[in-house]
């Protein structure tokens, strides 16, 4: 790593911190329980369409009533797929939400425990609507990180510049003070340092797709509980 001194560390959430469940699953007992039944197929292109939508729109989820609405059109994605005429929005609506649950990983509370003891700030900043602060508490990880940035809350996405300048104002510290770690190349590594940070990879799943291109130098780890002894 650089040897100036760390005073910060960025992380993304999903990958990173957080795992999202398999969703058609649970989508599918959720309808069971409203005494509605899809195939695993069905159920799984519907949760397909939704992320895909989200993926796209989910900046616009900047406050309280403005996800309210992206929830809402969301559910609407999930209710086309899905095909049953007896199914309420409302209903579909309920549905998503129950489906969409987030688990932080084990070595995350360790690692982020051992940062913040070394005197290290550390900011959430993440691809997310203005629900992360929630989802993160929910996790029990809230109380363990120092601030939450999203894109949704700041108007600009990862790997844009934006985030990450906002996530180091709320960091209260300089680029080149500070370490940025996610699970992409391209949003999380090139984003932060086109930004002057400085980058770690984080690949759970292994190594790099074939053909994936990482700056010279930039560290690649398989678990958070690497990260301390990088800064």
């Amino acid at each position: 790593m650089d040897p100036v001194p760390t005073s910060a560390v960025l992380l993304d959430s999903l990958g990173t911190l957080l795992r999202l469940e398999p969703p058609a699953p649970r989508l599918r007992a959720e309808l069971q329980r409203m005494g509605l039944d899809v195939a695993p197929a069905v159920a799984e292109e519907a949760i397909a369409a939704e992320i895909a939508y989200y993926y796209e729109h989910h900046t616009e989820g900047r406050d309280a009533s403005s996800l309210a609405e992206l929830r809402n059109r969301c559910a609407a994605v999930v209710h086309e797929r899905l095909e049953l005429p007896e199914l309420s929005l409302e209903a579909a609506r309920s549905a998503l939400l129950a489906a969409l649950h987030f688990e932080p990983y084990p070595d995350v509370a360790p690692a982020l425990r051992t940062l913040r003891a070394r005197g290290l700030r550390l900011v959430v900043a993440s691809n997310w609507d203005s629900s992360l602060h929630d989802v993160l508490g929910r996790a029990g990880l809230a109380s363990l990180v120092d601030g939450v940035v999203t894109s949704a809350e700041v108007g600009a996405r990862k790997p844009e510049r934006a985030l990450f300048d906002a996530a180091l104002q709320a960091a209260g510290c300089a680029a080149s003070e500070a370490v940025h770690v996610g699970d992409s190349p391209d949003n999380d590594v090139a984003g932060a340092l086109r930004a002057g940070l400085r980058a770690v990879l984080l690949r759970r799943a292994g190594a790099l797709s074939a053909g994936t291109e990482l700056a010279a130098g930039v560290p690649v780890i398989a678990s958070l509980a690497e990260l301390p002894a990088l800064v």
